[in-house]
């Protein structure tokens, strides 16, 4: 199979239009407090229950989340626009603008998240300029019933009910709406 070289701005322009949840990765290797905003992050397997997420292999905070080997991922909500820029910046301390709890693992969970993945890591391959990290999962926060932040085409954005087509078409309730 050939090879087809594909521009790197195109391919960032294309996948831009697949939509994704905004995420802060956290982990603590003793009194070292590590996070950085990931939007590649994915439910992997149930069982075992395993996520995935992918940090560059540039990454300043990769290095002490696998030191940790323990990392919790707290899901953003709408409003957490701010907190979302905090932790995709270098620099600064950036857990000193953010109220957190530790996570069974000592992982750091950010106030007002939608809710939270607390994971040990299970195992780490190398894929391009990015890592593939799987996590196992040990614990799992209470949803919130707020909207997540979502990043769709270079900015922010949040979900909309979309019209419920399925309803039309069924007279009678749905599995989740029978006592």
């Amino acid at each position: 199979m050939t090879s087809v070289a594909v521009d790197q701005t195109e391919f960032r322009s294309v996948l831009g239009h697949f939509c994704t949840g905004v995420t802060v990765v956290t982990g603590r290797d003793g009194d070292t407090l590590a996070g950085f905003a990931c939007q590649s992050f994915a439910a992997l397997s149930l069982d075992p229950p395993l996520v995935l997420f992918c940090p560059a292999r540039t990454s300043r905070t990769w290095p002490v989340l696998a030191a940790a080997g323990r990392f919790a991922v707290n899901v953003l909500a709408e409003d957490q626009q701010e907190i979302s820029a905090v932790f995709g910046a270098r620099g600064e301390d950036k857990f000193a603008r953010v109220g957190w709890t530790p996570a069974p693992s000592g992982a750091p969970l950010l106030d007002g998240a939608l809710t939270w993945i607390d994971c040990a890591l299970e195992a780490v391959h190398e894929a391009g300029d990015h890592y593939v990290v799987i996590g196992r999962v040990t614990a799992l926060g209470a949803p919130s019933e707020a909207r997540p932040l979502l990043f769709h085409r270079g900015r922010y954005a949040v979900t909309e009910p979309a019209r419920d087509a399925l309803a039309a078409l069924m007279p009678w309730p749905r599995p989740d709406d029978w006592l």
